[in-house]
């Protein structure tokens, strides 16, 4: 049984993280750290949880910590996961780093997108980016992986197929996201995630500036072999979760089809459980992923523009967040990838 804690268990993601864990035979939570909520249950946060059998909330201490857990979901802020992450490796303990410190190689990029400086700097290259999908063997390997943002992981499998078998023009990229209000977190909220300002509107935001788009870039060019740059534009829709993003390039061949795109997809995810690949002329929808850890891929070639359009449709609390970071949580402690995960989604 591995001991898991989760720091910032009173924000949307722990909350999510601790939800899935409740379901998972394979861990006991040992631990829950929140300033907000300290010497209180959970439940005070989250009235779902009441009935649960949880510990109480803590203010974080790392010598409380290490003595109760083998892992750390760390889920609270940016920032926090480099100062917790050096001393939980020291003990010996695994990390997932849910929010951005360890996304990024290049500690400039990560200063010119957060603000700030790096201070465990010597870890960016050990962390493993963990798209499940894509890095199992090294996740297995990890002591830290940073899990990647919601609208990140939602683009890379996206593309990951066209850029892996060189099927796009990689100067071509261009991701439209649309992603709901639980992606802006519990705290710190302004006027602009109020419901009366959200509901019957849709907008953009961070137009060319928005902090995934470098962690985007970076996989992508990993995945293809050469340096990408592509527009990424994310955009606040009405709804409490969920993320469907449209990607679209220009193919690199004269010949292709909407059934050879399908095809060559369910081959690249084949015995990957949670990526969907949707029959020919249908599209997903948020609404069949809500509350999971699947990821809904629709695929279109058009014939008169010569572009590949591809749709992809998760949870950003789930796939986006608390799901994918345990889905590596199980390939660090070699649990069954899907353990704990693969509940239906919520319909309707």
């Amino acid at each position: 049984m591995v001991r898991v804690g989760v720091i910032g268990a009173s924000g949307y993601a722990g909350a999510e993280v601790v939800r899935y864990l409740l379901g998972h035979p394979g861990v006991e939570i040992t631990y829950l750290a929140s300033d907000t909520f300290e010497g209180r249950p959970l439940s005070d946060a989250f009235p779902c949880f009441l009935g649960q059998n949880l510990p109480l909330c803590r203010k974080w201490d790392i010598d409380v910590a290490a003595d109760k857990v083998d892992a750390i979901i760390q889920t609270r802020k940016n920032g926090l996961g480099m100062k917790v992450a050096p001393e939980l490796l020291a003990r010996g303990k695994k990390v997932v780093d849910v929010p951005a410190d360890f996304r990024l190689k290049d500690a400039n990029l990560y200063k010119q997108f957060y603000g700030t400086e790096h201070s465990a700097t010597d870890l960016l290259q050990e962390a493993v980016y963990g798209v499940s999908e894509l890095r199992e063997s090294e996740i297995a390997k990890a002591r830290l992986v940073a899990n990647p943002g919601c609208y990140a992981i939602s683009s890379i499998l996206a593309l990951a197929p066209l850029v892996v078998r060189k099927l796009i023009d990689l100067n071509t990229i261009v991701i439209d996201s649309k992603s709901g209000v639980s992606g802006a977190g519990r705290s710190g909220v302004d006027t602009a995630s109020l419901f009366c300002e959200i509901n019957e509107g849709f907008r953009a935001y961070a137009v060319a500036r928005h902090r995934h788009t470098p962690e985007i870039e970076q996989e992508l060019s990993f995945l293809g072999g050469a340096p990408v740059t592509l527009n990424f534009t994310p955009h606040l829709v009405p709804m409490n979760r969920g993320i469907l993003t449209t990607a679209y390039a220009n193919a690199a061949r004269e010949t292709l089809s909407t059934a050879e795109l399908v095809a060559l997809y369910r081959e690249f995810y084949e015995g990957k459980p949670f990526v969907v690949v949707l029959d020919e002329g249908a599209q997903p929808n948020t609404k069949n992923v809500f509350g999971s850890n699947f990821c809904h891929i629709g695929l279109v070639f058009d014939q008169r523009t010569r572009r590949v359009i591809v749709t992809c449709a998760i949870d950003n609390m789930g796939k986006g967040a608390a799901g994918g970071a345990i889905q590596n949580l199980n390939l660090m402690f070699g649990l069954p990838e899907t353990q704990g995960l693969m509940t239906a989604p919520v319909f309707p």
